[in-house]
Protein backbone atom coordinates (compact mmCIF):
# COMPACT_ATOMS: atom_id res chain seq x y z
CA UNK A 1 0.00 0.00 0.00
CA UNK A 2 1.56 3.69 -0.95
CA UNK A 3 1.81 5.90 2.33
CA UNK A 4 -0.11 9.33 1.78
CA UNK A 5 2.17 12.43 3.07
CA UNK A 6 0.18 12.79 5.76
CA UNK A 7 0.77 9.31 6.71
CA UNK A 8 4.43 9.75 7.44
CA UNK A 9 4.81 11.67 10.82
CA UNK A 10 7.70 14.05 11.51
CA UNK A 11 9.35 14.13 14.83
CA UNK A 12 10.64 17.16 16.83
CA UNK A 13 13.25 16.80 19.27
CA UNK A 14 13.49 18.38 22.70
CA UNK A 15 15.20 21.25 22.33
CA UNK A 16 15.28 22.83 26.10
CA UNK A 17 13.73 21.52 28.99
CA UNK A 18 12.40 23.67 31.75
CA UNK A 19 15.43 23.49 34.71
CA UNK A 20 14.90 21.65 37.84
CA UNK A 21 14.91 24.99 39.68
CA UNK A 22 12.43 26.98 38.16
CA UNK A 23 10.19 23.58 38.75
CA UNK A 24 7.56 24.59 41.45
CA UNK A 25 5.29 21.64 41.92
CA UNK A 26 2.09 23.38 43.76
CA UNK A 27 -1.73 23.74 43.62
CA UNK A 28 -3.25 27.20 41.82
CA UNK A 29 -6.58 28.41 40.86
CA UNK A 30 -5.66 28.89 37.37
CA UNK A 31 -4.93 24.73 37.53
CA UNK A 32 -8.02 23.71 39.35
CA UNK A 33 -10.48 25.55 36.52
CA UNK A 34 -8.54 24.58 33.43
CA UNK A 35 -6.24 21.25 34.52
CA UNK A 36 -8.56 19.13 37.02
CA UNK A 37 -6.56 20.16 39.86
CA UNK A 38 -3.50 19.12 39.09
CA UNK A 39 -0.19 20.03 40.93
CA UNK A 40 1.39 21.77 38.10
CA UNK A 41 5.54 22.39 38.54
CA UNK A 42 4.81 24.87 35.01
CA UNK A 43 2.92 24.94 32.42
CA UNK A 44 4.44 26.76 29.39
CA UNK A 45 2.79 28.72 26.81
CA UNK A 46 3.29 31.64 24.27
CA UNK A 47 6.74 31.03 22.34
CA UNK A 48 7.95 33.86 20.73
CA UNK A 49 11.12 35.25 19.39
CA UNK A 50 12.36 38.30 20.62
CA UNK A 51 14.16 41.28 18.89
CA UNK A 52 17.41 39.63 19.71
CA UNK A 53 16.37 36.06 18.05
CA UNK A 54 15.91 34.54 22.01
CA UNK A 55 13.44 32.23 22.43
CA UNK A 56 10.61 33.73 24.83
CA UNK A 57 7.67 31.49 26.59
CA UNK A 58 5.49 32.39 29.24
CA UNK A 59 4.21 29.60 32.71
CA UNK A 60 0.87 30.62 33.19
CA UNK A 61 0.34 29.36 36.54
CA UNK A 62 2.91 31.04 38.02
CA UNK A 63 3.12 34.05 36.56
CA UNK A 64 6.29 33.92 35.13
CA UNK A 65 7.81 34.93 31.46
CA UNK A 66 11.53 33.46 30.64
CA UNK A 67 13.79 33.97 28.04
CA UNK A 68 16.09 31.30 26.48
CA UNK A 69 19.34 32.33 25.23
CA UNK A 70 20.70 30.62 21.87
CA UNK A 71 23.05 28.62 24.16
CA UNK A 72 19.63 27.13 25.89
CA UNK A 73 20.34 29.19 29.38
CA UNK A 74 17.34 30.22 30.69
CA UNK A 75 16.19 33.33 32.73
CA UNK A 76 12.88 34.02 34.50
CA UNK A 77 12.78 37.64 33.07
CA UNK A 78 9.49 38.21 35.71
CA UNK A 79 7.23 36.99 37.74
CA UNK A 80 4.15 38.73 38.72
CA UNK A 81 0.46 38.29 40.01
CA UNK A 82 -1.21 37.03 36.57
CA UNK A 83 -1.61 34.16 34.13
CA UNK A 84 0.22 35.17 31.43
CA UNK A 85 -1.01 33.24 28.25
CA UNK A 86 -0.01 33.88 24.58
CA UNK A 87 2.52 36.54 23.30
CA UNK A 88 3.41 38.31 20.42
CA UNK A 89 6.62 40.76 19.55
CA UNK A 90 5.45 44.38 18.90
CA UNK A 91 6.96 46.80 15.84
CA UNK A 92 8.89 48.51 18.90
CA UNK A 93 10.06 45.45 20.44
CA UNK A 94 8.21 44.75 23.41
CA UNK A 95 5.72 41.92 24.27
CA UNK A 96 2.42 41.93 24.24
CA UNK A 97 1.03 39.60 26.62
CA UNK A 98 -2.53 38.01 26.78
CA UNK A 99 -2.89 37.69 30.91
CA UNK A 100 -5.80 35.43 31.35
CA UNK A 101 -5.88 37.79 34.98
CA UNK A 102 -5.42 41.17 33.59
CA UNK A 103 -6.09 41.59 29.94
CA UNK A 104 -3.80 42.46 27.60
CA UNK A 105 -0.22 43.43 29.10
CA UNK A 106 3.01 45.22 27.59
CA UNK A 107 6.44 43.88 28.98
CA UNK A 108 9.63 45.41 28.15
CA UNK A 109 12.08 42.20 28.18
CA UNK A 110 15.01 44.19 29.25
CA UNK A 111 13.73 46.10 32.43
CA UNK A 112 11.56 43.07 32.74
CA UNK A 113 8.68 46.19 33.63
CA UNK A 114 5.27 44.47 32.89
CA UNK A 115 2.23 47.00 33.03
CA UNK A 116 -1.96 46.87 31.71
CA UNK A 117 -2.43 47.62 28.44
CA UNK A 118 -6.18 47.10 28.59
CA UNK A 119 -8.30 45.89 30.99
CA UNK A 120 -11.85 46.10 30.40
CA UNK A 121 -14.28 46.93 27.36
CA UNK A 122 -16.81 49.46 28.27
CA UNK A 123 -15.82 48.69 31.91
CA UNK A 124 -16.15 45.25 31.85
CA UNK A 125 -13.61 42.68 32.66
CA UNK A 126 -12.87 40.22 30.09
CA UNK A 127 -13.96 36.57 29.99
CA UNK A 128 -9.92 35.28 29.93
CA UNK A 129 -8.07 36.31 27.40
CA UNK A 130 -5.88 33.81 25.47
CA UNK A 131 -3.91 34.71 22.44
CA UNK A 132 -3.19 37.27 20.25
CA UNK A 133 -1.16 38.40 16.84
CA UNK A 134 -0.31 41.71 15.42
CA UNK A 135 -0.74 43.17 12.34
CA UNK A 136 2.10 44.89 9.94
CA UNK A 137 0.42 48.28 10.82
CA UNK A 138 -0.06 47.53 14.91
CA UNK A 139 -3.46 45.93 15.08
CA UNK A 140 -3.79 43.89 17.98
CA UNK A 141 -6.08 40.61 17.45
CA UNK A 142 -7.16 38.64 20.47
CA UNK A 143 -9.25 36.18 21.26
CA UNK A 144 -11.15 36.27 24.57
CA UNK A 145 -11.64 32.62 25.79
CA UNK A 146 -12.32 31.96 28.99
CA UNK A 147 -14.54 28.81 30.05
CA UNK A 148 -16.32 28.90 27.27
CA UNK A 149 -17.30 25.90 25.24
CA UNK A 150 -20.07 23.89 22.99
CA UNK A 151 -22.07 24.68 26.04
CA UNK A 152 -21.48 28.36 25.72
CA UNK A 153 -20.63 29.32 22.87
CA UNK A 154 -19.83 32.85 23.85
CA UNK A 155 -16.15 33.25 23.43
CA UNK A 156 -15.10 36.48 21.21
CA UNK A 157 -12.74 37.50 19.13
CA UNK A 158 -11.16 41.28 19.54
CA UNK A 159 -8.93 43.99 17.31
CA UNK A 160 -7.69 46.67 19.16
CA UNK A 161 -6.63 49.04 16.37
CA UNK A 162 -3.07 51.35 16.39
CA UNK A 163 -5.29 54.19 17.46
CA UNK A 164 -6.72 52.62 20.35
CA UNK A 165 -10.25 51.15 19.31
CA UNK A 166 -11.89 48.31 20.28
CA UNK A 167 -13.29 46.22 17.73
CA UNK A 168 -15.57 43.30 18.48
CA UNK A 169 -15.32 40.54 15.36
CA UNK A 170 -17.07 37.06 17.05
CA UNK A 171 -18.92 36.96 19.81
CA UNK A 172 -20.05 33.28 19.26
CA UNK A 173 -16.75 31.27 19.26
CA UNK A 174 -16.54 27.96 21.30
CA UNK A 175 -13.37 28.65 23.19
CA UNK A 176 -11.62 30.78 21.26
CA UNK A 177 -7.92 30.20 21.90
CA UNK A 178 -4.58 30.05 18.89
CA UNK A 179 -5.01 33.01 16.52
CA UNK A 180 -3.01 34.09 13.43
CA UNK A 181 -3.25 36.13 10.34
CA UNK A 182 -2.48 35.26 6.79
CA UNK A 183 0.85 36.91 5.09
CA UNK A 184 -1.40 39.92 2.66
CA UNK A 185 -3.54 40.17 6.57
CA UNK A 186 -6.49 40.03 4.78
CA UNK A 187 -8.09 36.71 6.88
CA UNK A 188 -7.86 35.53 10.27
CA UNK A 189 -7.68 32.01 11.36
CA UNK A 190 -8.86 31.40 15.15
CA UNK A 191 -8.76 27.68 17.05
CA UNK A 192 -12.01 26.75 18.32
CA UNK A 193 -10.92 24.68 20.85
CA UNK A 194 -14.04 23.09 22.28
CA UNK A 195 -15.15 22.95 19.03
CA UNK A 196 -11.84 20.82 17.85
CA UNK A 197 -12.04 22.94 14.58
CA UNK A 198 -10.26 25.90 13.27
CA UNK A 199 -12.60 28.92 11.87
CA UNK A 200 -11.03 31.04 9.07
CA UNK A 201 -12.41 34.62 9.21
CA UNK A 202 -12.33 37.04 6.02
CA UNK A 203 -11.61 40.51 6.84
CA UNK A 204 -13.57 43.10 4.57
CA UNK A 205 -11.99 46.46 3.45
CA UNK A 206 -13.91 48.23 6.02
CA UNK A 207 -12.91 46.62 9.07
CA UNK A 208 -15.62 44.14 9.08
CA UNK A 209 -15.97 40.29 8.55
CA UNK A 210 -18.02 38.43 6.38
CA UNK A 211 -18.41 34.83 5.66
CA UNK A 212 -17.24 32.81 8.57
CA UNK A 213 -16.76 29.36 8.37
CA UNK A 214 -14.87 26.27 9.44
CA UNK A 215 -11.36 25.88 7.64
CA UNK A 216 -10.80 22.45 9.17
CA UNK A 217 -11.86 20.15 11.71
CA UNK A 218 -9.83 17.81 14.23
CA UNK A 219 -10.15 15.05 17.03
CA UNK A 220 -9.17 13.65 20.07
CA UNK A 221 -9.64 15.00 23.75
CA UNK A 222 -8.57 18.67 24.21
CA UNK A 223 -8.62 20.58 20.54
CA UNK A 224 -6.37 22.88 18.56
CA UNK A 225 -4.56 25.48 20.47
CA UNK A 226 -2.03 27.86 19.56
CA UNK A 227 -0.58 28.63 15.43
CA UNK A 228 1.47 30.11 13.12
CA UNK A 229 1.40 30.55 9.62
CA UNK A 230 4.21 30.28 6.95
CA UNK A 231 4.79 32.31 3.98
CA UNK A 232 3.15 29.47 1.86
CA UNK A 233 0.17 29.78 3.76
CA UNK A 234 0.97 26.52 5.54
CA UNK A 235 -1.11 26.74 8.88
CA UNK A 236 0.73 24.92 12.14
CA UNK A 237 -1.79 24.01 14.63
CA UNK A 238 -0.61 22.36 18.05
CA UNK A 239 -3.53 20.16 19.02
CA UNK A 240 -3.32 20.27 23.32
CA UNK A 241 -4.63 16.83 23.92
CA UNK A 242 -2.71 14.35 21.15
CA UNK A 243 0.92 15.86 21.99
CA UNK A 244 1.12 16.66 17.85
CA UNK A 245 1.16 19.59 15.52
CA UNK A 246 -0.93 19.31 12.58
CA UNK A 247 -0.24 21.05 9.32
CA UNK A 248 -2.90 22.37 7.01
CA UNK A 249 -2.40 23.45 3.22
CA UNK A 250 -3.82 26.88 2.11
CA UNK A 251 -6.85 24.59 1.22
CA UNK A 252 -7.37 22.98 4.33
CA UNK A 253 -5.43 19.49 3.15
CA UNK A 254 -4.00 17.77 6.23
CA UNK A 255 -0.38 17.37 4.79
CA UNK A 256 1.56 16.38 7.52
CA UNK A 257 1.52 15.42 11.70
CA UNK A 258 4.68 16.51 13.48
CA UNK A 259 4.71 14.49 16.77
CA UNK A 260 7.05 14.84 19.82
CA UNK A 261 9.08 12.74 22.41
CA UNK A 262 7.31 14.40 25.44
CA UNK A 263 3.58 14.68 26.49
CA UNK A 264 0.59 15.49 25.21
CA UNK A 265 -0.12 19.05 26.10
CA UNK A 266 1.41 20.82 22.87
CA UNK A 267 0.06 24.03 23.39
CA UNK A 268 1.66 26.89 20.77
CA UNK A 269 3.54 26.73 18.26
CA UNK A 270 6.61 29.56 16.43
CA UNK A 271 8.30 29.75 13.23
CA UNK A 272 11.89 31.53 13.32
CA UNK A 273 14.84 31.50 11.31
CA UNK A 274 17.68 29.18 11.45
CA UNK A 275 20.95 29.85 10.47
CA UNK A 276 21.07 28.29 7.39
CA UNK A 277 18.07 30.86 5.97
CA UNK A 278 15.76 27.49 6.85
CA UNK A 279 12.13 28.01 9.03
CA UNK A 280 13.15 26.25 12.47
CA UNK A 281 9.68 25.22 14.30
CA UNK A 282 9.29 25.84 18.47
CA UNK A 283 6.54 24.13 20.32
CA UNK A 284 5.71 24.17 23.93
CA UNK A 285 4.81 21.34 25.44
CA UNK A 286 3.16 21.74 28.57
CA UNK A 287 3.04 18.55 30.46
CA UNK A 288 6.45 18.11 30.46
CA UNK A 289 7.52 21.53 30.54
CA UNK A 290 9.84 21.18 27.36
CA UNK A 291 10.11 23.37 23.65
CA UNK A 292 10.54 20.89 20.89
CA UNK A 293 11.76 22.09 17.98
CA UNK A 294 12.23 20.67 14.30
CA UNK A 295 13.74 22.30 10.90
CA UNK A 296 11.11 22.96 8.40
CA UNK A 297 11.50 23.30 4.71
CA UNK A 298 8.00 23.33 3.35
Amino acid sequence: MKLRMEDVPLRAEVLYRLPDEYRRPKRSEWADANASGACLDSFLEGPTLDAQGNLCVVDIPHGRIFRIDQKGQWDCVVEYDGWPNGMALAVDGSMLICDYKHGLMRLEPDSGRIEPLLETRNSERFKGVNDLCISSRGDVYFTDQGQTGMHDPTGRVYRLTKEGRLDCLLSNVPSPNGIVLTPDEQTLFVSATRANAVWRVPLMKDGSVSKVGVFCYMFGPGGPDGMCMDEHENLFVAHVGLGCVFVFSRRGEHTHTISGQSGERTTNVALGLSGNGSSRLYITEAQTGCVLSMQWNG
